[in-house]
C-alpha cells in the first residue's frame, strides 16, 4: 500500500509543507511520485542528515532573517514605486508576460530589498500594461502586497 508515511528532507520551498532543510513525513505516493522526482525533496537517511545543515546555512543566508526583518521589509515594499517596462502592441497587450524574476529585478532596481523570485506569487498572468498587484511571501507569517506598474515600450 502506498499510504505508508515516508520521511523526506525538503530541498526547496514547498507551499504548505515547509522550506529547504526541513524534515517532513508525507504519504509514500506523494513523496515517491511527486516530491523526489521533481527535485523538491530527497529521501531521509543518516548520511543525508549531514546535508541538512548545509541546506539550512544556505537558506539562512538568503532568507529574511526574522519576523522583525520581514515586517520592516513590508514597510520598505509599501513605499516603493515599482515600474517595469515591457514591449507592448496596440491596445496595451504585452508581447509575453511579466515573470517573478522580472518583478524581483524591478524591486531591486527601485531600491527595495532583494527578493527570492520563488516567493513572488502572481495570481493572474500579467499580460497588459497598467498597475497589477502581486503578493510576496517574506516570511511564513508575513505576506506583502506589491503594486507593479507595467508600462509599454
Amino acid at each position: 500500500m502506498s499510504g505508508t508515511p515516508m520521511k523526506l528532507i525538503l530541498t526547496q520551498e514547498v507551499t504548505g509543507l515547509g522550506g529547504p532543510g526541513d524534515v517532513v513525513e508525507v504519504a509514500g505516493g506523494y513523496g515517491r511520485n511527486y516530491l523526489v522526482p521533481r527535485g523538491l525533496a530527497m529521501r531521509w537517511t543518516s548520511g543525508a542528515e549531514k546535508q541538512i545543515e548545509l541546506i539550512r546555512r544556505a537558506r539562512s543566508a538568503r532568507e529574511i532573517r526574522s519576523l522583525d526583518d520581514a515586517r520592516e521589509a513590508v514597510g520598505r515594499l509599501a513605499s516603493l514605486q515599482v515600474r517595469l517596462q515591457g514591449r507592448a502592441g496596440s491596445g496595451g497587450r504585452l508581447f509575453g508576460s511579466v515573470s517573478p524574476a522580472d518583478i524581483a529585478a524591478a524591486v531591486k532596481a527601485a531600491g527595495g530589498p532583494e527578493l527570492d523570485r520563488r516567493r513572488i506569487e502572481i495570481k493572474n498572468p500579467i499580460k497588459t500594461v497598467g498597475v497589477h498587484q502581486v503578493t510576496v511571501r517574506l516570511h511564513p507569517e508575513v505576506i506583502a502586497t506589491l503594486d507593479v506598474d507595467v508600462v509599454g515600450a
